[in-house]
């Protein structure tokens, strides 16, 4: 029991650390922090650890200003090897690079809107609100559902 409030009591110590626009416990390994940052995932957040230098079993509380800042700055720019990367051959320029937050939810929304304005198979299938990637549908993604369930038990 003393070992429980232990556990708690470290947790209470360490404060929420703002790291790439994501409020972060302070008691969360980095290396499982960063995977909180959406366009972040174990792969990325273990070479960010491995570039920096900064030692993956760290709490986030226990950064310095310096190591966020150096997370910071390679995420502006980073040098990751090109699988990594969470937007290859982009549509517009070409490149490669990684997004992460908010940039990756508007570039995801402006995808989704460039494909339904080309009106191309995918974005239809957005505009209608129906699964994109070859899911069955007999079964599942039905609209109304527990609207027509409960007409059909009061039919009875």
């Amino acid at each position: 029991m003393a070992e429980k409030n232990f556990h708690k009591q470290q947790e209470q110590d360490f404060e929420l650390i703002r790291l790439l626009g994501k409020d972060i416990r302070g008691s969360k390994d980095v290396f499982t922090g960063l995977t909180l940052v959406k366009g972040i995932n174990w792969a990325v957040s273990n070479a960010i650890c491995k570039i920096t230098g900064i030692d993956k079993d760290k709490k986030v509380g226990e950064l310095d200003t310096d190591d966020i800042k150096k997370i910071e700055d390679f995420m502006s720019n980073p040098t990751l090897p090109s699988f990594l990367k969470n937007r290859q051959k982009d549509f517009d320029s070409g490149e490669d690079f990684h997004l992460y937050s908010s940039d990756l939810n508007l570039r995801q929304e402006f995808d989704i809107k460039r494909l339904k304005k080309i009106r191309s198979y995918k974005g239809l299938r957005h505009a209608f609100n129906l699964p994109v990637r070859g899911q069955r549908t007999k079964s599942n993604f039905r609209p109304n559902r527990r609207k027509n369930a409960a007409a059909g038990s009061k039919k009875k």
